[in-house]
Protein backbone atom coordinates (compact mmCIF):
# COMPACT_ATOMS: atom_id res chain seq x y z
CA UNK A 1 0.00 0.00 0.00
CA UNK A 2 1.32 3.30 -0.60
CA UNK A 3 2.28 6.25 1.49
CA UNK A 4 0.08 9.36 0.63
CA UNK A 5 2.53 12.63 1.19
CA UNK A 6 0.75 16.04 2.11
CA UNK A 7 2.94 19.03 1.65
CA UNK A 8 0.89 21.34 3.97
CA UNK A 9 3.40 24.36 3.79
CA UNK A 10 3.29 26.73 6.91
CA UNK A 11 0.55 25.65 9.00
CA UNK A 12 -0.51 26.56 12.91
CA UNK A 13 0.64 23.66 15.26
CA UNK A 14 -2.51 23.44 17.14
CA UNK A 15 -5.17 22.50 14.22
CA UNK A 16 -2.09 20.46 12.41
CA UNK A 17 -2.29 18.23 15.70
CA UNK A 18 -5.69 18.23 16.81
CA UNK A 19 -6.07 16.83 12.56
CA UNK A 20 -3.41 13.95 13.51
CA UNK A 21 -5.34 12.87 16.52
CA UNK A 22 -8.35 12.81 14.19
CA UNK A 23 -6.87 11.55 12.17
CA UNK A 24 -5.75 8.47 13.68
CA UNK A 25 -9.11 7.74 15.86
CA UNK A 26 -11.02 7.41 11.84
CA UNK A 27 -8.64 4.94 11.04
CA UNK A 28 -9.03 1.44 9.99
CA UNK A 29 -6.86 -1.25 8.17
CA UNK A 30 -7.29 -0.23 4.63
CA UNK A 31 -6.60 3.69 5.58
CA UNK A 32 -3.37 4.62 4.22
CA UNK A 33 -0.66 5.80 5.24
CA UNK A 34 0.31 9.34 5.17
CA UNK A 35 3.67 11.69 5.51
CA UNK A 36 2.60 15.07 6.44
CA UNK A 37 5.42 17.95 5.60
CA UNK A 38 5.08 21.22 6.75
CA UNK A 39 6.69 24.50 8.80
CA UNK A 40 5.34 26.18 11.51
CA UNK A 41 5.48 29.77 13.16
CA UNK A 42 7.52 29.52 16.50
CA UNK A 43 5.90 27.38 19.43
CA UNK A 44 7.65 25.14 21.93
CA UNK A 45 5.71 21.96 22.83
CA UNK A 46 6.00 20.23 26.19
CA UNK A 47 5.20 15.89 25.80
CA UNK A 48 2.99 14.40 28.18
CA UNK A 49 6.21 13.27 31.06
CA UNK A 50 7.54 16.53 30.43
CA UNK A 51 9.03 18.98 32.85
CA UNK A 52 8.00 22.66 32.94
CA UNK A 53 11.10 23.10 34.42
CA UNK A 54 12.83 22.98 31.07
CA UNK A 55 11.50 26.06 29.49
CA UNK A 56 13.77 28.32 31.64
CA UNK A 57 12.25 31.64 30.30
CA UNK A 58 9.62 33.29 28.80
CA UNK A 59 10.53 34.81 25.60
CA UNK A 60 7.04 35.58 24.36
CA UNK A 61 6.93 32.31 22.58
CA UNK A 62 3.78 30.38 23.09
CA UNK A 63 4.01 26.74 25.01
CA UNK A 64 1.98 23.80 24.79
CA UNK A 65 0.98 20.81 26.31
CA UNK A 66 0.59 17.83 23.98
CA UNK A 67 0.52 13.89 23.40
CA UNK A 68 3.81 12.49 22.41
CA UNK A 69 6.48 11.72 23.99
CA UNK A 70 9.48 13.31 24.81
CA UNK A 71 10.33 16.75 26.63
CA UNK A 72 10.51 20.09 25.22
CA UNK A 73 11.50 21.10 22.04
CA UNK A 74 10.95 24.14 19.65
CA UNK A 75 9.57 24.68 16.51
CA UNK A 76 9.86 27.68 14.08
CA UNK A 77 9.75 29.05 10.62
CA UNK A 78 12.87 26.75 8.49
CA UNK A 79 12.56 23.81 10.61
CA UNK A 80 11.35 21.18 8.65
CA UNK A 81 8.69 19.21 10.24
CA UNK A 82 7.57 15.50 9.45
CA UNK A 83 4.45 13.79 10.84
CA UNK A 84 4.60 10.37 10.33
CA UNK A 85 1.07 8.72 10.52
CA UNK A 86 1.92 4.71 9.86
CA UNK A 87 0.03 1.41 10.56
CA UNK A 88 2.98 -0.08 12.49
CA UNK A 89 1.43 -3.62 12.41
CA UNK A 90 1.05 -3.67 9.22
CA UNK A 91 4.46 -2.52 8.41
CA UNK A 92 5.19 -5.13 11.17
CA UNK A 93 7.34 -2.68 12.67
CA UNK A 94 8.06 -2.59 16.88
CA UNK A 95 8.73 1.31 18.66
CA UNK A 96 12.59 0.99 18.90
CA UNK A 97 12.63 -0.19 15.46
CA UNK A 98 10.37 2.25 13.76
CA UNK A 99 12.92 5.07 16.18
CA UNK A 100 16.01 3.78 14.64
CA UNK A 101 14.91 3.90 11.11
CA UNK A 102 13.97 7.41 11.29
CA UNK A 103 17.03 8.41 12.60
CA UNK A 104 18.61 6.10 10.13
CA UNK A 105 16.71 8.50 7.42
CA UNK A 106 17.91 10.97 8.66
CA UNK A 107 21.45 10.10 9.67
CA UNK A 108 21.32 8.94 5.48
CA UNK A 109 20.19 12.03 4.23
CA UNK A 110 22.83 14.36 6.31
CA UNK A 111 25.41 11.85 4.52
CA UNK A 112 23.96 12.64 1.08
CA UNK A 113 25.43 16.17 1.84
CA UNK A 114 28.47 14.95 3.67
CA UNK A 115 27.60 15.46 6.98
CA UNK A 116 28.47 12.81 9.11
CA UNK A 117 25.70 12.59 11.66
CA UNK A 118 24.86 9.86 14.49
CA UNK A 119 22.86 9.06 17.60
CA UNK A 120 23.74 9.78 21.30
CA UNK A 121 22.89 6.84 24.02
CA UNK A 122 19.47 7.51 25.83
CA UNK A 123 18.74 10.89 23.71
CA UNK A 124 16.81 10.17 20.83
CA UNK A 125 17.49 12.38 17.69
CA UNK A 126 20.05 12.91 15.47
CA UNK A 127 23.41 14.76 16.81
CA UNK A 128 26.04 16.47 14.58
CA UNK A 129 29.64 16.49 16.49
CA UNK A 130 27.43 16.34 20.30
CA UNK A 131 24.62 19.22 18.46
CA UNK A 132 21.27 17.76 17.82
CA UNK A 133 20.25 18.98 14.46
CA UNK A 134 16.83 16.51 14.51
CA UNK A 135 14.45 16.06 17.25
CA UNK A 136 12.08 12.98 17.28
CA UNK A 137 8.94 12.06 19.29
CA UNK A 138 5.71 10.10 19.04
CA UNK A 139 2.49 9.29 20.00
CA UNK A 140 1.32 5.24 19.18
CA UNK A 141 -2.61 4.51 19.67
CA UNK A 142 -4.08 1.45 18.22
CA UNK A 143 -0.81 0.30 16.59
CA UNK A 144 -0.62 3.58 14.69
CA UNK A 145 1.54 6.40 15.09
CA UNK A 146 1.47 10.26 14.91
CA UNK A 147 3.76 13.12 15.53
CA UNK A 148 7.32 12.49 14.16
CA UNK A 149 10.10 14.49 13.62
CA UNK A 150 12.06 18.23 13.00
CA UNK A 151 14.82 18.94 11.17
CA UNK A 152 16.65 22.14 11.75
CA UNK A 153 17.26 23.34 7.99
CA UNK A 154 17.67 27.21 8.08
CA UNK A 155 15.95 28.54 10.81
CA UNK A 156 16.98 30.82 13.67
CA UNK A 157 18.23 28.95 16.60
CA UNK A 158 18.03 31.50 19.14
CA UNK A 159 14.86 30.25 20.71
CA UNK A 160 16.93 26.97 21.88
CA UNK A 161 18.68 28.81 24.26
CA UNK A 162 15.24 29.61 26.18
CA UNK A 163 15.18 25.77 26.85
CA UNK A 164 16.79 22.40 27.86
CA UNK A 165 16.35 21.21 24.25
CA UNK A 166 14.30 17.90 24.75
CA UNK A 167 14.90 18.16 28.52
CA UNK A 168 18.88 18.14 28.59
CA UNK A 169 20.45 21.48 29.95
CA UNK A 170 23.24 23.15 27.93
CA UNK A 171 22.54 21.13 24.80
CA UNK A 172 23.89 22.70 21.98
CA UNK A 173 21.76 22.91 18.33
CA UNK A 174 22.58 23.28 15.01
CA UNK A 175 21.14 23.26 11.57
CA UNK A 176 21.97 21.87 8.29
CA UNK A 177 22.67 25.35 7.06
CA UNK A 178 24.98 25.78 9.31
CA UNK A 179 26.78 22.14 8.54
CA UNK A 180 26.67 23.41 4.99
CA UNK A 181 27.96 26.85 5.01
CA UNK A 182 28.61 28.16 1.76
CA UNK A 183 27.66 24.88 -0.08
CA UNK A 184 23.82 26.41 1.04
CA UNK A 185 21.61 27.43 -2.21
CA UNK A 186 24.50 25.90 -4.60
CA UNK A 187 21.51 23.77 -6.34
CA UNK A 188 18.00 22.70 -5.91
CA UNK A 189 19.04 19.92 -3.18
CA UNK A 190 20.33 22.02 -0.36
CA UNK A 191 17.17 24.31 -0.04
CA UNK A 192 14.03 23.83 2.21
CA UNK A 193 11.96 22.24 -1.27
CA UNK A 194 15.47 20.07 -2.21
CA UNK A 195 15.53 18.77 1.73
CA UNK A 196 12.06 17.88 1.96
CA UNK A 197 12.29 15.87 -1.23
CA UNK A 198 15.10 14.10 -0.23
CA UNK A 199 14.09 13.22 3.19
CA UNK A 200 11.06 11.61 1.43
CA UNK A 201 13.06 9.46 -0.76
CA UNK A 202 14.89 8.29 2.61
CA UNK A 203 12.03 7.16 4.57
CA UNK A 204 10.88 5.44 1.11
CA UNK A 205 14.22 3.39 1.84
CA UNK A 206 13.73 3.03 5.77
CA UNK A 207 10.48 2.80 6.77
Amino acid sequence: MTTHVRRLGRVAYEPTWHAMQDFTARRDAATRDEIWLCEHPPIFTLGMAGKPEHLLRDIGVPLVNIDRGGQITYHGPGQLVAYLLLDLKRRNLKVRELVARIEQAVINLLADYGIAAGRLPGAPGVYVRGAKIAALGLRIKNSCCFHGLSLNVDMDLSPYAAINPCGHAGMPVTQLRAQLGERWGDDDSVTMAGVSQRLLDKFQENL
